[in-house]
């Protein structure tokens, strides 16, 4: 069997102290387009699915982050931009967990030596506890049922 260039991960996996949403939900330009008539580039589609592609920034709460690994972006392909979970709390940063998270390694070779580097991409964000838990049988269910 061959090895999928991306692969699920659990949200908890990758973000075990919790994922808080830094600013807005953007699209992603794509950069091998041609440009419009008015300057701007279109947006980027992902190619499994043919969606647009938004982008947000993550600030990861693990103490154990490195210093390049606590601000990422994660990519959505959704028709229509994601609406982030309102935030409850009294801080600047949204929490929220990611649902059908992929990850894709790759080699970041821009610094002085390269280093492995994840490439994360979501079907979905939602307010923490209402993703999609899978269950002993195989089949997923509500974490908030």
């Amino acid at each position: 069997m061959a090895m999928q260039r991306r692969f699920p991960v659990g949200h908890a996996d990758v973000f075990p102290a919790g994922a808080f949403l830094k600013g807005g939900v953007e699209p992603v330009g794509d950069f091998d387009a041609d440009k419009r008539s008015d300057g701007s580039r279109p947006q980027q589609l992902d190619k499994d699915t043919g969606l647009p592609l938004w982008q947000v920034v993550i600030l990861d709460a693990d103490e154990e982050a490195g210093k390049k690994e606590t601000a990422i972006s994660i990519k959505i392909a959704a028709k229509v931009q994601p609406v982030p979970p309102d935030n409850s709390t009294p801080f600047p940063w949204t929490p929220v967990e990611f649902v059908g998270l992929t990850a894709l390694p790759y080699v970041d070779d821009n610094g002085v030596r390269p280093r492995l580097a994840w490439s994360y991409r979501a079907d979905g964000m939602v307010a923490p506890g209402k993703g999609v838990k899978p269950v002993a049988s195989g089949r997923s269910e509500s974490a908030a049922a």
